[in-house]
């Protein structure tokens, strides 16, 4: 028996892993790191086309028209938090094959229901498709309700019927970061003006929390989830795995129980030896995961953040009749119309609609692979993932149908869960990455220095906001 170099006796780096809930993990070598990265760019992308939704298009925007610039840097704070959040959901992956999830539930089988459960709650009411229906009317017209129950709609069968549903969603999602995109570039050359291009240091110079103005609750708010979050962090996961990365080589992926073609049932999970030759392997895929989270979750939501930003700063600045909601974005397309045209109201809101159709399609594919990989893993290991997670897209595309059908515009009671259902999920599994990712994984790769340093200050950050959130949410109700 040898002693490994983390005092564990036993000599396979697989003895870290619990196994009262779950099978030892097998013992595989991890497989060669990528050398061209362009063909594995995607899950950063997907994890920034899901979070561009409102608080990019509505929350940052109306900050921006109330107090101007002085804000923005705190998306730089809230996006750089969940960098080291979403690797280190990413490193567990990377290096086991599993999700983070089944990480956790290696320690307490019932964690992933419990995140799976939160995550539905926060989602019940579609408010995405809502938002994005709200934005379409005002282009082609119809009621919005009507039209958001045809998204849902759409969305199931995108989710369904795509032969690799990874695919499809990454499709989606690039194709709507396009989009913004070209928003950018026609937005900066045509409606932000020169005073506004010039004010843009101020980002930095006058750096302020404004909370006498907006209230403490809606920028610490801003401020966390600035990009994603709740179990949208989670689902990372996932997306590497049916990417390929790292141990996710060998695990299959979720394809459509209709129309894809059917796929070898994963073993529990996979673990390398610390060899040489694995960790050589493993600083390449650290590097590459490190990169393609920088470079495309990072940089195009503060990118989106700070325009979206400085359009709302440029035309609608100091007004004191704006709505904080969807109704914002229209008073802004107006007073776009009348500076620049009214050809650019018009693709202001096809571009957010469509921005938040695919916020919608992400949240439903997020909501639903935690659940079916939670049920999977957990509680029927011999039942067909694909098959479940259809089964539970076409079960919150319903849940979300009946409640537009029968009128509801947004229950106080989801509303107040929604509020502190994110950060408390946050809060609760920045701990449990510090968990999985020191006890479990070998001593070459586990998490220390400053990542464990900023996965103390999510803890920190999220458990202040979910905590002021509720005392909030609780003063509005009770008085």
């Amino acid at each position: 028996m040898t002693v490994t170099d983390d005092g564990r006796r036993g000599g396979s780096a697989a003895d870290a892993f619990p196994t009262r809930t779950l099978p030892r993990p097998e013992v595989r070598d991890l497989p060669d790191a990528p050398k061209a990265y362009r063909r594995l760019i995607g899950p950063g992308i997907i994890a920034a086309g899901v979070g561009l939704s409102s608080g990019e298009f509505v929350l940052f925007p109306y900050i921006a028209s109330q107090v101007g610039l002085v804000f923005v840097w705190a998306a730089l704070v809230g996006l750089g938090t969940q960098y080291f959040i979403n690797l280190e959901i990413e490193r567990y992956t990377l290096a086991t094959g599993e999700t983070a999830l089944t990480g956790f539930s290696r320690y307490w089988r019932h964690w992933g229901l419990v995140f799976a459960l939160l995550a539905y709650f926060a989602n019940l009411w579609p408010g995405w498709a809502t938002s994005s229906a709200t934005l379409a009317s005002y282009v082609f017209g119809g009621k919005p309700t009507f039209i958001a129950i045809g998204m849902l709609v759409v969305i199931g069968l995108v989710l369904t019927l795509a032969p690799v549903v990874y695919v499809a969603l990454e499709r989606a999602q690039m194709l709507k970061v396009a989009a913004v995109i070209l928003l950018f570039v026609i937005g900066a050359i045509v409606a932000v003006g020169a005073s506004a291009w010039s004010d843009v240091p101020q980002i930095v110079t006058r750096a302020d929390i404004p909370y006498e103005q907006l209230g403490f609750a809606t920028l610490l708010g801003a401020l966390a989830f600035a990009g994603a979050g709740g179990g949208q962090n989670l689902v990372q996961s996932n997306w590497i795995r049916d990417k390929g990365f790292g141990m996710g080589e060998f695990v299959p992926r979720l394809v459509s129980p209709v129309t894809g073609q059917p796929e070898a049932t994963p073993s529990p999970g996979y673990i390398f030896e610390p060899t040489e030759q694995n960790l050589s392997r493993w600083k390449g895929w650290w590097k590459f995961a490190n990169l393609e989270q920088l470079f495309t979750f990072v940089l195009i939501t503060f990118l989106t953040i700070m325009f979206t930003s400085l359009l709302a700063y440029s035309t609608v600045y100091g007004r004191d009749d704006l709505a904080n909601g969807i109704a914002f974005v229209r008073t802004e397309g107006e007073v776009l119309a009348e500076r620049v045209g009214s050809w650019f109201k018009f693709f202001f809101w096809i571009v957010g609609s469509f921005s938040l159709f695919g916020a919608a399609l992400g949240i439903v594919d997020y909501t639903s692979r935690l659940a079916a990989d939670v049920i999977k893993t957990s509680y029927k290991r011999d039942a067909n993932e694909s098959k479940v997670y259809a089964g539970l897209v076409w079960g919150l595309v319903g849940i979300g149908i009946v409640v537009l059908a029968a009128g509801f515009d947004q229950p106080i009671v989801l509303l107040v869960i929604a509020a502190v259902v994110g950060g408390f999920m946050m809060f609760i599994y920045s701990g449990l990455l510090i968990l999985i990712n020191r006890k479990t994984l070998p001593a070459a790769i586990r998490v220390r220095g400053f990542r464990l340093g900023a996965l103390v200050w999510a803890v920190l950050l999220f458990g202040t906001l979910s905590f002021l959130t509720f005392r909030d949410q609780l003063g509005k109700l009770f008085g």
